[in-house]
């Protein structure tokens, strides 16, 4: 549809807001608006579509939100109603900073995620925290640090909380997962998560965990690590039998070879007493530079509540590796591609729902097929009205 008369931006206003009530914007229009009556000369929908909009379309920054918004008064200027003057980027600050609770804006935007159809039904919950490194002030070290429930497969952040300083994410993780229905999931997470009572009450919740054990669990570390040692053989005795199950996978691509090799055990489950373990793992990674041919190897070991029969090795393996995605998929998006640790920011609010409008724009351009984040932003700052569509049409409901 051409938009450069103001008759065909109304009728598809009226076509794709008036009528649509799953669209995005509608889910914008139920957010709890914080602001005083007096002096708002902007909706806080209008206010959360401009700044979804420009950074679906390459703007990262208030500055460059108030800037992108500008340069296309004629079409979103009729489309939203506004006035005849367009919010500055104080006012995008101040909005995204004290308009909206942040719990409030993630609710409803996972809400209109997982509206999608098919959206919120794979197993794996990956959790893991990231501090905003453009909120830390000059000569401090720490900033906003936030912990994330994310489904790699499909790229939604479920929920996500902010780590205060006087805390950890020990502290936090039964938070966020106390706000999920975890029957029938699987959570995986790092070493910092193997905690006892996070597995009891993932098991309490009738879910599952996979955990990696490092060195905050040192006698565990050490027991699992001595299981899967090469046994010396005493010359008159038996080894010890094994159950191992061993799955391999190799994958190429970047200019680099790994080699996965995961091996699981089930009988050390009497012995570790920990809450509802079905087996122990090592996970023996080798990655090669193809270009360089420079090798790097890794060993690290876990546990999981899964058995064998629910998860054979093979299972194992690739639900292991699904749970990097949270980095890949997620953290290394919202820092090279959406800039997020660049941009300087000392309103801890404003810097929460920053985040979570990084977690929309991820979350929605992998539901629409695109793999690659620039490639699609690039599409959409040239494609305006495949842009607005994202914003203005239903969502597709589950049926």
């Amino acid at each position: 549809m051409d938009y450069s008369t103001n008759e065909d931006v109304a009728t598809w206003r009226e076509r794709g807001v008036a009528l649509d009530m799953a669209s995005l914007y509608e889910y914008f229009g139920r957010l709890q608006d914080q602001r005083c009556a007096r002096g708002k000369r902007y909706q806080l929908a209008q206010i959360c579509v401009l700044a979804t909009l420009a950074k679906l379309c390459g703007e990262d920054c208030p500055w460059g939100m108030a800037q992108w918004v500008q340069a296309r008064r004629a079409v979103l200027g009729p489309l939203l109603q506004l006035a005849r003057r367009l919010p500055c980027h104080n006012t995008y600050r101040r909005v995204l900073g004290r308009g909206v609770a942040a719990l409030d804006l993630q609710q409803h935007l996972t809400a209109f995620l997982c509206a999608q159809r098919g959206a919120g039904r794979s197993v794996l919950i990956a959790i893991d925290g990231k501090t905003l490194r453009g909120t830390i002030p000059s000569g401090a070290s720490q900033g906003v640090h936030l912990l994330a429930a994310y489904l790699p497969a499909e790229g939604i952040v479920l929920l996500q909380m902010v780590v205060e300083s006087h805390e950890n994410e020990i502290v936090v993780a039964p938070k966020v997962l106390a706000c999920l229905d975890l029957r029938g999931k699987i959570v995986i997470g790092d070493a910092i998560q193997t905690q006892r009572e996070l597995s009891a009450q993932i098991i309490a919740a009738e879910g599952d965990y996979i955990w990696f054990v490092k060195d905050n669990q040192p006698q565990l570390h050490a027991d699992i690590a001595e299981w899967f040692a090469a046994e010396t053989h005493t010359k008159g005795f038996s080894p010890v039998p094994k159950d191992f199950q061993t799955a391999r996978h190799i994958t190429k691509g970047h200019g680099r070879r790994e080699e996965r090799t995961l091996t699981t055990s089930s009988l050390l489950n009497a012995y570790l007493d920990w809450p509802g373990v079905a087996q122990v793992f090592q996970l023996q990674r080798r990655t090669v530079n193809t270009h360089t041919g420079e090798e790097r190897q890794q060993v690290v070991y876990g546990l999981t509540s899964l058995s064998a029969q629910a998860a054979c090795a093979e299972r194992l393996n690739g639900l292991v590796r699904q749970y990097w995605g949270i980095e890949n998929g997620l953290h290394y998006r919202r820092d090279k591609s959406l800039h997020e640790d660049a941009i300087r920011m000392s309103d801890p609010g404003l810097a929460q729902n920053m985040a979570t409008l990084n977690n929309l724009i991820v979350g929605l351009i992998l539901q629409h097929g695109w793999r690659y984040l620039p490639e699609a932003r690039r599409h959409y700052s040239g494609c305006l009205e495949d842009a607005l569509k994202l914003i203005f049409e239903p969502t597709r409901l589950t049926l």
